[in-house]
């Protein structure tokens, strides 16, 4: 086990995942300096309405995008490895803990390459369906679950979830479950947008 500081967040960050954070209070500014001056990792880690979260990530700095005058920063962090709250410690003016890493279960199979590519449909449909762009979209991980889920704005309990499977099919299965939910609402959403342009009946195609 090794003690890591932790910052707690009301959302979550996925391994290889890149997220901006903005640091204003003085704690996390000493924890990101630290990590900053010292090359190493923290914790992130979901705090919401059920508590302090047992399963977070390792997440390393990549890029400091301002340094204000009164300490602040804007960073960049990537999601690394997942770990386990073994134990909350105490002495720093943030939250530290002994953690462990949390890895898939040993007996865990590679996903079929039926299903990652399934995955990868379903995340093109989705973005042509929001207008996003994913050109050249392919997985280049043995996590294709993670790195597909973190191009999506899930809510921060359906990210928790992904990040506590211990399987890589099981993660990818859900991921490709709650991608069809979410390619389904949008076409009904576009649906319901062109009827009320047309007083609820099809529109005609044009005529030549």
């Amino acid at each position: 086990m090794q003690e890591i500081g932790l910052f707690s967040l009301g959302t979550v960050l996925l391994p290889t995942e890149r997220m901006p954070l903005h640091i204003f209070e003085p704690r996390y500014q000493e924890l990101i300096g630290e990590c900053l001056e010292d090359d190493i990792e923290f914790g992130l880690i979901l705090a919401d309405d059920d508590g302090l979260r047992e399963i977070g990530t390792r997440a390393a700095v990549v890029e400091v995008l301002d340094r204000l005058e009164d300490g602040r920063l804007n960073v960049v962090v990537e999601g690394r490895e997942r770990f386990r709250v073994r134990e909350l410690t105490s002495g720093r003016s943030f939250q530290t803990g002994e953690v462990e890493p949390l890895r898939d279960d040993a007996d865990d199979e590679e996903p079929a390459v039926e299903a990652v590519e399934g995955a990868l449909v379903l995340m093109r449909r989705l973005a042509e369906l929001a207008g996003a762009d994913v050109e050249g979209l392919e997985v280049t991980t043995d996590t294709p679950s993670f790195e597909l889920a973190a191009r999506v704005e899930f809510d921060p309990e359906l990210k928790q979830r992904l990040l506590e499977l211990r399987s890589e099919s099981e993660r990818l299965a859900t991921l490709t479950d709650l991608l069809e939910r979410a390619a389904r609402m949008l076409e009904l959403r576009q649906i319901g947008e062109r009827s009320a342009q047309t007083n609820g009946k099809i529109p005609h195609p044009p005529q030549d």
